[in-house]
């Protein structure tokens, strides 16, 4: 198998590294099923909104979400519907290692 170059590495790694937080994890969550204004997601994160501000900043940096005005109101959405097929394969991960640490536990 050919290799990639390096910088496909290193961009995959930042959109891995802007899902590394809960929160944003939450937040891409709730954009798949539907857009929301920054003030719907603060109140779901339970932070301030700078803070959830910082959190969209990072995943529309990442080219994960993007936003749109509507007056003075901010409204996000998730810009891949691919971000199904990967809360499978998480989820597929979670029950596997669920499954080798109850083997281990006997």
């Amino acid at each position: 198998m050919k290799r990639k170059p390096a910088h496909y590495y290193e961009a995959r790694a930042r959109i891995a590294r802007a899902m590394a937080h809960p929160s944003r994890l939450l937040i891409l969550d709730a954009l798949q099923e539907r857009e929301h204004c920054v003030c719907e997601l603060t109140e779901l994160v339970g932070a301030d909104q700078s803070t959830v501000s910082r959190h969209l900043a990072v995943l529309k940096g990442a080219g994960l979400v993007q936003d749109r005005r509507e007056g003075v109101m901010v409204f996000y959405r998730a810009r891949c519907a691919c971000l199904s097929s990967f809360w499978n394969c998480l989820e597929n991960v979670l029950k596997e290692n669920l499954k080798s640490h109850a083997a281990a536990l006997g």
